[in-house]
Parts: structure tokens; sequence; C-alpha cells
């Protein structure tokens, strides 16, 4: 019983600890959101679960566009067994690097925050898995590399159980100003 309840402690201490996305407002390139989507991006994945295995790759092509003060992006799925999937979403300023994202399988708002080269999204999500429906949670890093290049390292876990990682890489067509 002490061995369980010091393995509960270790986990909730850990969890409780990380960096906060103040650590890189120093970094540059700088990201910016509106400023990176303007033109096509493309981006390849992966998902992984727990044990490092990867149990799927897809393609994904994102269209954007502004509506006022919102960006929208248009993303268009392809995964490695041939399934489509299609996600849209609704990105807010909110002021100080701060950002509110809805998208139809999202529970709630998702939030973001941007300091220099980095954003972190912290979103709920229902994830279909073979005919079945989870809601799960998503904390996603992401960070500019360069001028046309975002990198996307997220972890997706239920119950503040680990289930996976995704791992993304999105590319924008070079020199890709509006």
């Amino acid at each position: 019983m002490k061995r369980l309840l010091g393995l509960c402690l270790l986990l909730m201490l850990g969890s409780c600890g990380g960096v906060g996305v103040e650590r890189y407002a120093a970094e540059q390139p700088r990201l910016d959101l509106a400023q990176f989507f303007a033109a096509p991006v493309e981006a390849w994945g992966i998902f992984q679960k727990r044990s490092g295995e990867v149990a799927k790759r897809f393609h994904v092509q994102i269209a954007s566009h502004r509506e006022g003060e919102r960006l929208i992006l248009d993303e268009r799925f392809l995964y490695s067994d041939g399934t489509r999937q299609r996600r849209v979403w609704t990105l807010t300023p909110e002021g100080a690097g701060r950002w509110r994202g809805q998208a139809a399988d999202v529970v709630g708002v998702a939030r973001g925050e941007v300091a220099g080269n980095a954003l972190r999204w912290r979103y709920r999500m229902q994830l279909p898995v073979d005919g079945s429906t989870y809601e799960v949670d998503f904390d996603d890093w992401m960070y500019l590399m360069d001028a046309d290049t975002l990198v996307n390292r997220s972890s997706m876990s239920k119950f503040g159980v680990e289930l996976g990682q995704v791992s993304l890489f999105f590319r924008r067509s070079p020199g890709g100003q509006p």
C-alpha cells in the first residue's frame, strides 16, 4: 500500500512540474500564427503509442483565411491506412500572446499561449477509435524553426495517464508571405 501511495504522489508531483511557454520568450524567430499560416501549409506526422510503436502516419494539407481578427485553418488529413479526416479550427486572439481555438471535435475551448518561437495549446478532443469515441486531453507544443518550418510535439492523455504522442512537422510554401 505504501508503494502505491508513493507512486501516486510521484505521478502527481510530476504532472505539476514542467516548463512554461514564457521560458521561450527570447527565442527567435518569433512565432506569429497568422503570418505563418498566411500561405498554404503541408504537414507530416506520426502517432506513437506509449510503447513507442508508431500506430499511425499521416499527411495534412492546411488552407487558411482570415475573418476579421479570427484565423480559420482548414485541415485535411490523409492517414497511412487510407482514411481521411477534416478539421476546421477557428482561432481567435485574446491579447498578450493568448489564443482561443474551437473545432467541431474539440470539447469546449482550446487555450493557447505564444512566447518567442513557441506555442503551447491545451484542449480536450473527441477521438474516434475503432468505432468508439473517447475524450482525450492534448498538450501541444509547437516551435518555429525557421520562417517556413514549425515542429509540433503533443502528448495525449486520459485521466492524467499518457496514451501516446504525436509528432508533426509543418512546412509552408517557401517565402510564403502573403
